[in-house]
Parts: structure tokens; sequence; C-alpha cells
């Protein structure tokens, strides 16, 4: 398995009213990031929030190309957003303990915090297709080139670890600096990740790993 310390690019905020940072997502142009009672907007060159949409975001949040999902409770809400409306809403696979999501294959990746898990879903029916175990707990989740990331948060240690998405192997680990937490986490789908940094109220970009080869 190869280690490595997280190299940070940048952090952004803290942000005006907002005290923690949860899920985040990414849509080609703008980070969005949940932040308890509201979803942002981030332009990730300028550093401003340019949209926001008032709604409960204390967990993960994902998008599919076309809408967001939002993890609310024991239900994940689909999400317009444009419009900010409501489109449909399904069960959340945790009943509540739900943390981190993403979107890939057609499919909704929950990550489980407490449970040490991560399930793929049916975007229309909430329906578990399989679940992945990780040996450490799980807070956001991410896709990019075919590997399956997630963050991990426990006391002052938090990484960000890519897993075998068909044994659960830890493959890689890059360690974020003590007492620096990840909660929400996601692929620009190039050389960096978003990692939300909780109640810091900061999110933060670290660059990910370059590959010699696609199996590295």
């Amino acid at each position: 398995m190869k280690r490595a310390a997280a190299e940070i690019i940048r952090e952004y905020g803290p942000f005006p009213g907002v005290q923690e940072v949860h899920g985040v997502t990414f849509d080609g142009q703008r980070v969005w990031f949940a932040s308890g009672d509201r979803l942002n907007a981030l332009d990730p060159e300028s550093g401003k929030t340019v949209h926001t949409i008032d709604m409960p975001a204390h967990a993960g949040t994902a998008f599919d190309g076309r809408y967001l999902f939002q993890l609310f409770e024991k239900n994940i809400q689909k999400v317009d957003p444009k419009s900010g409306r409501v489109i449909a809403t399904i069960p959340a696979p945790g009943n509540g303990g739900d943390s981190g999501m993403a979107w890939a294959e057609g499919s909704l990746w929950v990550g489980q915090y407490r449970e040490k898990k991560i399930h793929q879903i049916d975007p229309e029916t909430g329906a578990i297709q399989r679940t992945i175990e990780s040996t450490r707990f799980v807070t956001g989740v991410t896709w990019v080139d075919g590997e399956l990331w997630h963050g991990t948060w426990e006391g002052n240690d938090s990484e960000l670890r890519r897993i075998d998405p068909q044994t659960g192997d830890v493959l890689e680990e890059l360690a974020m600096p003590s007492g620096t937490g990840i909660s929400g986490l996601e692929s620009d789908g190039g050389d960096q990740f978003f990692c939300g940094g909780g109640p810091s109220g900061k999110l933060r970009a670290v660059r990910r790993p370059k590959r010699s080869s696609k199996t590295g």
C-alpha cells in the first residue's frame, strides 16, 4: 500500500454564515458544499460563493450531470440546482447514519460513517445494489478514472484512502495534517480533490497523485 502526506493546494473560507462544511460535489464548474441549512455553489477560481439553495444539508452531496442529490436524515433529496426545487425523494441506506455521497456509473454511492461501509444504490428507488466494506469510518466518497476514494476522520487523524472497489482493500493513503479533518469529498475529474473541513468551516483542494499508468 502506498502512503504519503496529502498536499493541500488551496484553502477556501471560512465563509460568511457557514459554521460547518459537510457534503461536497462538483458540477464541472462550481464546487457545491453543504453547510447545514443550505447548499452553496463556489467558484473555485475566485473563491467566491456564487449561488445558494436554502435546504437541510447536513451530510453528503452528489451531482449526476443535471441534478444535485443531498442526504437529509433518513432520505436523499434530488434537487434542481437552478430552481432549488426538490424533484424526488428516495430512502437513504443508512437510516440516518449516512455521511458521504457520490455519483458514478449511473448509481449513487453512499458512505455510512460508523458502519464503515459504502453502498451502491439505485438513484430511482434507493435499493442497495452492493456494499463495500472499509476498515475505517467513512466520510466523503468519490470516484475518478475508475478509482474509488473515501475520506476518513477519527479524532485528530484524517486521510484520503483509495480502496479496491471489489474487496475494500486499501491501495493508497494520503494523510492530512493532524487536526485537519475531511468531511465531504469530491474529485474535479482531474488532478485535485475538494475536501470539506467540517467545523473548521473551510474547503480544501488536495492534489491527486499522478499516475504513471492506469494501473498505478
